[in-house]
């Protein structure tokens, strides 16, 4: 498979050291967990790949290009974000869904077609497009988030703990749906999880950091089964604590 981001000893220091000399690969159309403990630099890593944080040192190359060569808004295209929480627009979802084209295309901003097939990609029903988007609820929220980073066409996209504030029920809901777009998009993901079981349920090959520094890398179930590292094993065994 091509390498669809480079991860090269990156490290970034905000009077700390936070990450501390980070490689990896991420493949052309897989998904890509990033999975440890609470505060290990998980989603530091992630921002820095659309550079909504900028890293010490170390490089990052997005289809070969490092990514400080490129337009940051062209970058963020390219690389879709996902957040934690929604972070929805104030205004209707058809709205929300059609910010980012109708940034590059003022012809877009009102293109219901194009939202609603977005929305239907993400499995909400049409009858949503014209409501206000705080009126729905945290999984429709949270779909119509990604129908949004969608709408740019990107080939990855990133994100952060997607599930965290769902129901178990929501939860593996947005996990199918995120399998069910990386296999008929094609497009790369990258997501963070605390969560190993919900990395071996989603993705391909995973990427365990603990204090900011790498443990181990490579396909998920594999490290499941048969971890190289104690680290890894204590983080499966659930014996890995909340780092400080």
């Amino acid at each position: 498979m091509d390498e669809k981001i480079i991860i090269e000893n990156v490290c970034q220091e905000k009077g700390v050291k936070i990450l501390d000399n980070i490689s990896a690969k991420v493949y052309d159309g897989e998904i890509f967990s990033i999975f440890g403990p609470s505060g290990s630099g998980k989603t530091t890593l992630l921002r820095l790949i659309n550079r909504l944080d900028e890293k010490t040192s170390g490089h990052i190359y997005l289809d070969g290009v490092d990514i400080d060569e490129m337009d940051v808004i062209t970058l963020r295209r390219r690389v879709g974000m996902v957040f934690q929480l929604p972070a929805l627009l104030p205004g209707k979802v058809y709205q929300n869904i059609l910010f980012g084209p109708g940034l590059f295309d003022r012809s877009k901003r009102d293109d219901t077609a194009l939202a609603l097939r977005y929305l239907k990609l993400v499995g909400l029903d049409e009858e949503l497009l014209d409501r206000d988007g705080e009126t729905l609820s945290v999984g429709q929220q949270q779909r119509v988030s990604i129908a949004r980073a969608l709408a740019n066409e990107p080939g990855v996209i990133l994100m952060d703990e997607p599930t965290s504030a769902l129901d178990l029920t929501a939860t593996l809901k947005i996990e199918e749906l995120i399998k069910r777009l990386n296999r008929e998009l094609k497009v790369t993901i990258v997501i963070v999880t605390h969560n190993i079981e919900q990395a071996v349920r989603v993705s391909d090959r995973s990427m365990l950091i603990v204090r900011g520094r790498k443990i181990e890398e490579g396909k998920t179930k594999d490290m499941l089964k048969n971890p190289k590292e104690e680290l890894t094993e204590e983080f499966i065994s659930g014996h890995l604590e909340e780092v400080r």
